[in-house]
């Protein structure tokens, strides 16, 4: 008899595997208005992993965390025209509250430029002040017409990052260092994800910003996901907010400012870009738990090895867990662990003990070997770095191998339509084209130059588009 399937294969129906994956490994479910989400423990356990690697460097920069109202005046959105444009369709309104109409109704922040704004106004009096480096945790809600967990949700958790500096230059840089080293060394080095440095188009920038620099990651079906962006927002919210500093000068100058953001819908990027048809697939480097050794009978000395071996890991620095549910079957806590994305799982019943040995299941690479109980402490480490740089590599493999170089605007439809990625020379692409991939679904992902890296302006020369179906 086949063996039932636990997942929707992604080769039948990719959206179904992944609503499957979502539910089974435990990591949400939708919330009870429509579009909220429930961040189950282990989906929130990766999240708290996310958050504490981000935090780290964000905090390297000079950055400080605070926390800012959730509730903002409706009066604030009008300040920066293309701001309350780029928002207006989202925005959640709250004109009731303690039974009473208010006065002035509050918007239920899609993001904070506005409230932050106004005290960075109150903040910044000198150059000495400058720079000013805030970021928050936090939640934001933009009501979303077609949701889906992780990747689209009324309400999402993230970062964002605010700062105002006394030049363009020192602005325009840091915006940059947020981006390469902040969001781009977490995702290469962290979630082992292949991403793509970029400069979003005009059209495709953060409204009120004059530049939007993107990281886009290719997901398991082809189509491009935004993973991050770091704006830089010149001076349109200080003149909005007359946020101003007396220069070493003598005059008054407004500052130069930049945004940036990550979210929770990197937790769905991680599902797309590194499931398969058997589940998770979490990076070593990223996993709350590295390697899960498993008790297979309830045998005493069993247990007492899996919990003694446990202790051995842990005190190696290894984030372990320790399965001795032997009340529940074996092949069912093991089909679970493999939903999960646990790295390495370590199975030990009486046989294996005889012989010294347990059983290392490697969750990236696939396959089972035995290995000695007392090479493992030792051998783990070199086991979860080697899996960290597989799924990389993959990730870049696959990236590599559905990416082509086009020259016309029909060519550069077709290989999207096909779940592929398209480069295609600005200059011959440009805003009409742009708009032409419109009518089919098709984006330009971000603009790179001609060496890959992040070009200075929308029209450098050489510079190609990436341009991509996405999420």
């Amino acid at each position: 008899m086949a063996k039932a399937l636990v997942l929707t294969p992604q080769a039948d129906d990719f959206p179904r595997w992944y609503q499957d994956l979502i539910t089974k490994a435990e990591l949400a479910d939708n919330g009870p208005v429509r579009g909220t989400m429930v961040i189950r423990p282990y989906g929130y356990g990766l999240w708290e992993r996310m958050q504490g690697e981000m935090d780290a460097r964000i905090k390297e920069t000079g950055t400080q965390n605070a926390y800012f109202p959730l509730l903002i005046p409706q009066s604030y959105l009008t300040r920066e025209a293309d701001h309350v444009e780029g928002f207006a369709p989202e925005l959640a309104v709250v004109t009731h509250g303690g039974g009473k109409e208010l006065e002035e109704p509050a918007v239920v922040r899609p993001t904070s430029e506005m409230i932050i704004n106004d005290y960075f106004s109150k903040w910044v009096q000198s150059y000495r002040d400058l720079p000013l480096l805030i970021n928050q945790w936090a939640n934001v809600v933009r009501w979303e017409l077609r949701p889906r967990l992780f990747l689209r949700t009324t309400e999402f958790l993230w970062q964002e990052g605010h700062t105002a500096h006394a030049t363009y230059e020192e602005a325009r840089d840091f915006a940059a260092h947020i981006h390469r080293r902040v969001y781009e060394d977490f995702m290469v080095n962290v979630l082992a994800m292949d991403v793509v440095p970029g400069r979003k188009t005009v059209k495709e920038r953060f409204a009120g910003a004059i530049n939007t620099l993107t990281l886009e990651g290719m997901m398991g079906d082809g189509k491009a996901l935004q993973m991050a962006t770091s704006h830089e927002l010149g001076q349109n919210f200080a003149k909005a907010f007359n946020t101003q500093y007396l220069s070493k000068d003598g005059r008054q100058e407004l500052v130069w400012q930049t945004s940036w953001g990550s979210t929770t819908r990197m937790i769905g990027a991680l599902v797309m870009m590194h499931g398969d048809d058997n589940g998770l697939r979490v990076p070593p480097r990223l996993a709350q738990t590295q390697a899960v050794v498993l008790a297979i009978k309830g045998d005493e000395a069993v247990l007492a090895k899996v919990r003694e071996l446990g202790d051995r890991l842990k005190a190696a620095g290894i984030r372990v867990h320790v399965d001795d549910r032997t009340d529940t079957p074996f092949g069912r806590r093991a089909v679970d662990w493999e939903l999960k994305g646990v790295p390495v799982r370590i199975e030990i019943g009486p046989r294996d003990l005889e012989n010294g040995t347990a059983m290392l299941a490697r969750r990236i690479p696939g396959g089972k070997e035995p290995v000695s109980l007392d090479a493992l402490v030792s051998l783990l480490p070199q086991v979860l770095e080697e899996d960290q740089a597989l799924l990389l590599q993959q990730s870049r493999e696959r990236r590599e191998s559905r990416t082509s170089e086009v020259s016309t605007i029909d060519d550069a439809v077709e290989v999207a339509g096909a779940g592929g990625w398209a480069r295609i020379p600005w200059a011959v692409l440009g805003e009409e084209g742009e708009a032409k991939l419109a009518d089919h679904a098709v984006t330009v992902r971000c603009l790179v130059a001609e060496d890959g890296s992040v070009p200075d302006a929308d029209d450098a020369p050489g510079n190609v588009a990436v341009v991509a179906r996405a999420y």
